[in-house]
């Protein structure tokens, strides 16, 4: 009897299933979880601020109209750690329907831990089985450790520039050495 207990010491305790990470598109019951994640990224984005309710409605309208995007989350049994929006468009140079990555966020307290990868790789395989020709993200110059993310998953440094104009609110103009006179 006492082998038997010994062996079972030795082995590698089994994670229970609540304990498992999965990548899972997103559902209703997972709205406050994605509005908290995106209020933690927008805190660190220089372009934009956290709007509760403005997330809500963009997370509610996504979930209602699957044509537009999807919303993954990374979830550990019912806890929500991360997820990220996948915003569909058509893309005349690829030929097909390509996607923007909006957003990325994994709870501060659970990153460093490869959640992110995990989040980014579900992703990017839907994308694949789905027939999606590209996907286009942007990210925050300064933010090394998402950049690094992205490169380290084939994603490269494109020669275009993004230009934002925000309709229904004046933008305050960003200096820029872009000379569109010249």
């Amino acid at each position: 009897m006492e082998e038997v207990t010994e062996r079972q010491r030795r082995a590698p305790r089994r994670p229970r299933a609540q304990e498992f990470l999965r990548v899972r598109e997103a559902r209703e019951s997972d709205v406050e979880a994605m509005v908290d994640l995106l209020g933690h990224l927008f805190k660190q984005e220089a372009d934009f601020s956290p709007s509760p309710a403005k997330q809500r409605r963009a997370i509610d309208l996504l979930l209602a109209q699957p044509t537009l995007g999807r919303l993954f989350v990374l979830s550990r049994g019912t806890k929500v750690l991360g997820m990220v929006s996948l915003l569909f468009t058509v893309s005349t140079a690829e030929g097909g329907k390509a996607a923007w990555l909006e957003d990325l966020v994994v709870l501060p307290d659970q990153r460093g831990k490869g959640l992110g990868t995990r989040l980014l790789r579900g992703t990017i395989d839907w994308a694949r089985r789905h027939g999606l020709t590209r996907i286009t993200l942007l990210t925050d110059s300064d933010n090394l450790g998402a950049r690094g993310l992205y490169l380290r998953h084939g994603f490269v440094a494109s020669a275009m520039q993004p230009l934002r104009l925000h309709l229904g609110r004046r933008a305050a103009p960003v200096p820029t050495t872009l000379s569109l006179l010249a």
